[in-house]
């Protein structure tokens, strides 16, 4: 019965600012790590960002580096990601995704590692 619901995708400008939402529901677990994916229409699925439970942690892809930002707010169940001087590239739908396991930064950037995935929410960026 877990269940993780993105929201605030939509059409932005290059340059400009995007804040992605993504609230947990269901059971609970003692260990949860949070990622972002993103796939772009006849692409691989490719790694976004990561982060731990207690947000310690964190992990980023190369090309996004600098530019998002990923955090939560474990009292509301929600993990976010600020996407800032948004680029064309960054078109795609997006997926929030929770794993079981402990934050591990070998494994974050793999599908495999996570338990549970989002529909997605698609971020359009013009140029």
């Amino acid at each position: 019965q877990v269940q993780l619901v993105e929201s605030g995708g939509g059409l932005v400008q290059a340059g400009g600012s995007l804040r992605l939402s993504c609230v947990v529901s269901g059971r609970t677990f003692s260990s949860t790590s949070m990622g972002w994916f993103r796939q772009a229409p006849g692409k691989e699925r490719e790694f976004v960002a990561a982060i731990s439970w207690r947000g310690y942690s964190t992990n980023y892809a190369d090309s996004v580096k600098g530019r998002f930002t990923i955090s939560r707010d474990n009292a509301k169940n929600t993990v976010y990601l600020q996407m800032n001087s948004l680029k064309p590239e960054d078109t795609a739908v997006y997926y929030c995704a929770a794993s079981r396991s402990n934050f591990s930064p070998v494994v974050v950037q793999t599908t495999r590692f996570y338990d549970y995935w989002g529909q997605g929410t698609q971020v359009t960026v013009s140029s």
